[in-house]
């Protein structure tokens, strides 16, 4: 489980694994440097896609 704060707006993720091949495989194609933009930038548009659903 890993360990999410939401500080003014600032969400810190630390020890996070996700375990998904596909993913993986997708990162692995661009440069280790941008990694960490890419990751982000994935998060921020995944939890935009989710806006609107913590009332279901």
């Amino acid at each position: 489980m890993a360990d999410i704060q939401i500080d003014d707006g600032i969400i810190r993720i630390l020890a996070l694994d996700i375990q998904d091949p596909k993913a993986a495989a997708v990162l692995a194609a661009y440069p280790q440097a941008r990694w960490a933009e890419i990751t982000r930038r994935a998060i921020k548009i995944g939890l935009g896609y989710l806006k609107g659903g913590e009332q279901e």
